[in-house]
């Protein structure tokens, strides 16, 4: 059977990238050195899973329009100020991401600190322009800056991101590394497909069916990430292997082991393809996106 999967990533990606690229302040722009810092940041690759997650629901729930696109690029936006932060010596100090030299790395610690700062700024700044010029109702916006919020904060990824560093080298209970996980990673996932929701109008059994797909998917996701930082390669991880053990981070490897990993991955991303039905001819793509993410952890897909 032909994929609707790969049609709708080739062509929505080049959307987004389009919004991405038009929205971040220019190079030359003053300050330069933080504006250079975001662009390289931003637009450095990676494969915008959870924009397109925003995407998808949006046009499954029923929306036609346009203003989604600011919606997803915003929180791509505040993805990869996640991302800058999470490299940087006091946190993960990764000197690698994306196969180039981390942020902090290319522009010092302190400009990496404010270019992610400035992301999750501007992606706010983005939301609020779906109210002022975008003409979307002034209560869907505040909805998706609600949720958006939430997922940034201390109920999602800063949540996750703390119990992440407290728990390193401690050994902790299975109950901990889903914690985090599911706010590092999780959270995040389901806001991108909730956000589309709302922009499109979903009602609460489509809203409920997007929140469960996106929990289940996003554990999915940093299960097999944390598969992949013990058995792929340098090349295909885009950084050094391994950090996770250097560090002693709490992952699902070093509680079940690799295998039994990758079959809780395989469980939670066939009960995320339970919630497709409820999006009738759309649900094959997100049938599709669960398999490509357990498929992230076989060796042939790296």
């Amino acid at each position: 059977m032909a994929s609707l999967l790969e049609p709708f990533v080739s062509r929505e990606r080049g959307r987004i990238e389009s919004v991405l690229r038009d929205v971040l302040p220019a190079a030359r722009a003053r300050p330069v050195s933080v504006h250079r810092a975001m662009r390289y940041a931003v637009l450095s690759g990676g494969k915008r899973i959870r924009p397109l997650m925003c995407v998808m629901a949006y046009r499954a729930c029923g929306g036609r329009g346009g203003e989604v696109y600011r919606a997803a690029a915003a929180i791509e936006l505040i993805h990869n100020f996640t991302l800058i932060h999470d490299d940087l010596p006091c946190m993960d100090d990764d000197e690698l991401r994306r196969g180039r030299p981390t942020v902090h790395v290319k522009f010092g610690e302190a400009v990496a600190l404010l270019a992610g700062d400035a992301l999750l700024s501007l992606a706010f700044e983005l939301v609020a322009t779906l109210a002022v010029s975008g003409g979307v109702a002034p209560g869907k916006v505040v909805g998706v800056i609600h949720e958006i919020a939430g997922a940034a904060g201390t109920r999602g990824v800063v949540g996750g991101q703390v119990v992440d560093i407290e728990s390193e080298g401690r050994r902790v209970p299975l109950s901990t590394v889903t914690y985090i996980h599911t706010r590092k990673t999780g959270v995040l996932m389901a806001c991108s497909l909730r956000v589309g929701g709302l922009l499109a109008g979903a009602g609460p059994r489509n809203m409920k069916a997007l929140s469960a797909y996106g929990e289940r998917l996003g554990l999915a996701f940093q299960i097999v990430d944390d598969v992949r930082d013990v058995s792929a390669t340098p090349r295909e991880l885009g950084k050094k292997r391994g950090r996770d053990v250097e560090r002693a981070k709490a992952t699902y490897p070093l509680v079940l082991g690799r295998a039994e990993s990758l079959n809780r991955a395989r469980r939670l991303a066939e009960e995320a393809k339970l919630e497709a039905v409820h999006f009738g001819k759309h649900g094959a793509c997100f049938c599709e996106l669960a398999d490509y993410v357990v498929r992230r952890g076989t060796p042939q897909e790296g």
